[in-house]
C-alpha cells in the first residue's frame, strides 16, 4: 500500500471517529509516570512544545493540568481531532499538520511530543522524524516517543473495534534508540509496557524519553 494511501485511509478513520475516540482515550493514566518524567525534564518555565498528532488533546490536557506554563502547539491530520483538541485545551493553540512536514517548522520548541504519531509512520519516516526533531529543538529539548513495540515485519492492516481496517506499524526499540542517539539525543527513559486492546490480546507499548 502506498504512503499516501495508508495516510489518506489513517485521517478519514481518525475524522470519523474523532468523537469516539476522544470518549475512549482521554484518560492516558497508563503513561502518567512517563509524562511525569517529560514533564520534570522540561526545566524551563514556559516552555514551547510541539505536539505532534495531538488527536483530542488527551496528552496536552494532563500536560497542562500538570504544567500550566507550558506553551503548547498541538498539531493533527485530522481536522476534526483538531477541533476537538481546542475545545479540550482552550489555553493552547491548534493546526492541522503532518507531522512528516516539521522539517519546514522555522521555531525552535524546548520540547516535542510524540504520543500517537509512530504507528502510522514507516521506518523511514519515524527515523527522519527523529532527525527533523533535533533540528527543531533547542539545546536542552526534550523529545517523548510512544510507540507499538514488535517486529518491523509484521506491520500491517489491522481491524479497529469498529471492524474499520486501518494499517499499523509496529516499531523496534533498537532502531529507534540507534537513531536517536546517532542524530546526537541522550537517552533519559526507555519503558516497554503491556497494553490491553479491544480484542483482548496484548500488545508492548515503547515509550523512549530524550534530551538534545
Amino acid at each position: 500500500m502506498e504512503k499516501a494511501e495508508k495516510t489518506k485511509g489513517a485521517v478519514n478513520l481518525f475524522n470519523k471517529y474523532a468523537d469516539k475516540y476522544q470518549d475512549k482515550f482521554m484518560d492516558v493514566s497508563l503513561y502518567h509516570d512517563t509524562l511525569d518524567i517529560f514533564c520534570n525534564a522540561i526545566q524551563k518555565r514556559g516552555a514551547s512544545i510541539l505536539e505532534l498528532a495531538c488527536g483530542p488533546g488527551n496528552i496536552t490536557k494532563y500536560l497542562l493540568d500538570k504544567r500550566p506554563d507550558l506553551q503548547i502547539h498541538g498539531t493533527d491530520l485530522a481536522p476534526n481531532m483538531v477541533e476537538l483538541a481546542k475545545i479540550n485545551n482552550p489555553t493552547a493553540t491548534f493546526e492541522i499538520m503532518d507531522c512528516r512536514e516539521i522539517y519546514s517548522v522555522s521555531k525552535k520548541y524546548d520540547a516535542l511530543m510524540c504520543g500517537f504519531c509512530f504507528p502510522y509512520l514507516p521506518k523511514e519516516d519515524a527515523i527522519k522524524l527523529i532527525s527533523d526533531a533535533f533540528n527543531i529543538l533547542s539545546p536542552g529539548g526534550v523529545i517523548y516517543i510512544s510507540t507499538m513495540e514488535d517486529d518491523y515485519d509484521k506491520s500491517g492492516m489491522k481491524a479497529g473495534s469498529a471492524g474499520d481496517e486501518l494499517f499499523m506499524h509496529y516499531h523496534e526499540g533498537s532502531y529507534l534508540v540507534e537513531a536517536l542517539e546517532k542524530t546526537g539525543f541522550s537517552m533519559v527513559e526507555l519503558k516497554r509496557q503491556n497494553f490491553p486492546t479491544t480484542d483482548e490480546s496484548v500488545v508492548t507499548d515503547l515509550i523512549l524519553i530524550a534530551i538534545k
